[in-house]
């Protein structure tokens, strides 16, 4: 069993004791968000715990996992900057934020610096048309970005 999953064991009974018997399946997400907030992403052997742990078919949680952006299949780097490149974002200047930052960070979407400090990722929507661009650094919205704002943004991660 995974060790974060059986940390997690207590915190999941809480939450399982607030659904009504027969919808476990409804513990997926939240707890998907509990073991990447203690690991930093949901491995495999995650997904094997839980898939036991609730008594749901993997293919439910592979599922979950892969439709929503927000849960990472393995580690990302100390800043996470994920650059919204939907349609208002990008007429707006979401590809230029994205050259620049490839740039600056000689990484490429998917890809993490050399140091650990860095993963650079592209999502399809954050939400937040009226202020594109926008890139989301770990779970901070950085909106209205130009260059010198992203310069800005950068040196504050140092």
């Amino acid at each position: 069993m995974s060790e974060v999953v059986t940390r997690l064991t207590p915190h999941f009974e809480q939450l399982k004791k607030r659904l009504p018997q027969g919808f476990e399946s409804s513990l997926v997400l939240p707890c998907l968000r509990r073991i990447q907030e203690e690991r930093g992403y949901v491995a495999d052997e995650d997904i094997a715990a839980l898939t036991a742990y609730i008594g749901v078919p993997r293919m439910q949680i592979e599922q979950v996992l892969s439709y929503y952006t927000q849960f990472r299949r393995k580690p990302v780097g100390r800043w996470h900057l994920q650059v919204c490149h939907n349609v208002t974002c990008s007429m707006r200047g979401a590809e230029r934020a994205l050259d620049m930052l490839q740039k600056r960070l000689h990484i490429k979407p998917g890809q993490t610096t050399a140091d650990g400090r860095f993963t650079l990722s592209t999502v399809e929507c954050l939400g937040s048309c009226g202020t594109a661009p926008v890139v989301m650094v770990n779970d901070t919205y950085h909106e209205n970005l130009n260059g010198m704002k992203l310069d800005a943004l950068l040196e504050s991660l140092k």
